[in-house]
């Protein structure tokens, strides 16, 4: 995303986009701090703005300098060796690892004692910013996949829509009745690299997964069983029973269509799919129900967080961590954040920001009760996703996720288009082709 001319000027003229200086302007320490939303969000940008105001009245002694954009892989190396990297950015879960290895980004291991409910994080987060011991960066946000379904397709198929299906028979009896009630019982992506990144779902909810670490290298790891078995289920419910519809190649956009136009039963989906099925597709939030993924073996987590300059001063690390922990990790502002977003209109109730399911004990507790308070949506409907999430463990992407996807898309394609398709051979040709790929990991 690009910075505007006056941006990257003041970037220039006030404090450089990130350097080891103290950058004191008037006694205060800059710090300049990406993330910030485009004009075209209205909402979130006003409230980012917001924010920053409210936290430099509360702090005068820190300017923070937004820049609008988030953390783009291609140009993060020579951002970073030109300056012009901000003192804070953004990074998405499969970032850190690289990041870390690479030595761009700062150790924060002897600050994150001073960062009040840094214990209250799910550790599987905090995991995601650690190596050897130390920490490199805070979790703001996480994801897990799991169930979507048509609360009003599951009655009129005389399913019970308060008792979703918990393992992955009981989706394909759900799906057989969803389709003699006249709807697409299952639907799957199979294209643009999202068939891959699915199949990689599945596998962890059998207890797999598409790669594995071996020694100082990755190695695939879906030509066995566990791959066979996704495979065997996928043909089960498109050819056998004819429960997954004949339209096939589908993407992301296709299927939250067909659910908002209430013609699907179920699909593999994160909680932020219920709003853009709303809010793009004409859906209603009564209409459906987010449930845990199937089996409950492991699933797919995805998230995103925050990192720090490896050249900003102690002053900026302690600057910087203060700001993330005040917008992001404040158990404190739940209440106000959530009066906010009911008050303009914005949709409460879904585990996503403002009330992103990061948290343990106390705040986790205070959070689910501020929830069902401000709720604008039946956030019973979502529960079973919820719990599942604290009794489900959540991995990462395999590294060169899209590479390996592209190779996995094929996979899906064959299995959902072709009822003879051969899956052994199939896995096989995937797993030489994704080692290739892995291989290029260092």
């Amino acid at each position: 995303m690009k910075k505007s001319a006056a941006v990257l000027l003041g970037c220039v003229l006030v404090a450089g986009c990130g350097s080891g200086s103290t950058n004191e302007a008037g006694g205060k320490v800059v710090v300049n701090i990406n993330g910030q939303p485009p004009q075209t969000q209205a909402f979130d940008r006003k409230v980012f703005d917001e924010d920053v105001a409210e936290f430099e009245k509360q702090n005068p002694d820190i300017d923070l300098v937004p820049h609008e954009g988030f953390m783009d892989p291609k140009t993060f190396s020579a951002k970073l060796a030109g300056g012009q990297l901000e003192d804070v950015f953004y990074v998405y879960f499969t970032d850190p690892a690289a990041l870390i290895a690479r030595k761009q980004a700062a150790d924060l291991t002897g600050y994150v004692k001073d960062v009040p409910h840094y214990g209250d994080l799910k550790q599987e987060l905090k995991d995601v910013f650690t190596a050897d011991g130390k920490v490199y960066g805070l979790p703001t946000a996480n994801y897990t996949m799991g169930l979507l379904y048509s609360r009003t397709n599951f009655t009129k198929a005389g399913l019970n829509p308060d008792q979703p299906p918990k393992t992955w028979d009981e989706v394909r009896a759900a799906a057989k009745k969803l389709k003699d009630a006249g709807v697409t019982g299952f639907a799957e992506y199979s294209k643009s690299n999202q068939g891959g990144w699915h199949f990689t779902t599945w596998m962890k909810s059998v207890g797999g997964d598409v790669a594995r670490k071996d020694g100082d290298t990755y190695k695939a790891d879906f030509n066995n069983d566990k791959g066979r078995e996704v495979l065997r289920r996928l043909k089960e419910m498109r050819w056998d029973d004819g429960s997954m519809g004949e339209k096939q190649l589908l993407e992301i956009g296709d299927v939250q269509n067909m659910m908002g136009a209430g013609q699907l039963g179920m699909y593999l989906a994160a909680p932020d799919n219920v709003a853009t099925i709303v809010n793009q597709f004409k859906g209603r939030y009564e209409d459906y129900g987010l449930a845990a993924i199937p089996g409950q073996k492991g699933t797919l987590l995805g998230g995103e967080g925050y990192m720090i300059n490896p050249k900003a001063t102690p002053e900026k690390i302690k600057a910087g961590l203060k700001w993330i922990q005040w917008k992001y990790l404040n158990p404190e502002r739940f209440e106000e954040n959530l009066q906010k977003y009911k008050d303009r209109g914005q949709p409460v109730g879904l585990p996503i920001p403002p009330i992103a399911d990061i948290w343990t004990g106390e705040p986790r507790k205070k959070l689910e009760e501020l929830k069902a308070k401000y709720a604008t949506m039946p956030v019973q409907n979502f529960q079973a996703y919820v719990d599942g999430s604290e009794q489900t463990k959540g991995t990462l992407e395999p590294p060169q996720a899209q590479q390996v996807y592209a190779i996995l898309d094929a996979v899906v394609q064959a299995t959902l288009t072709n009822p003879n398709a051969d899956h052994a051979a199939l896995l096989s040709d995937a797993e030489t082709k994704v080692n290739a790929v892995l291989a290029q990991v260092k």
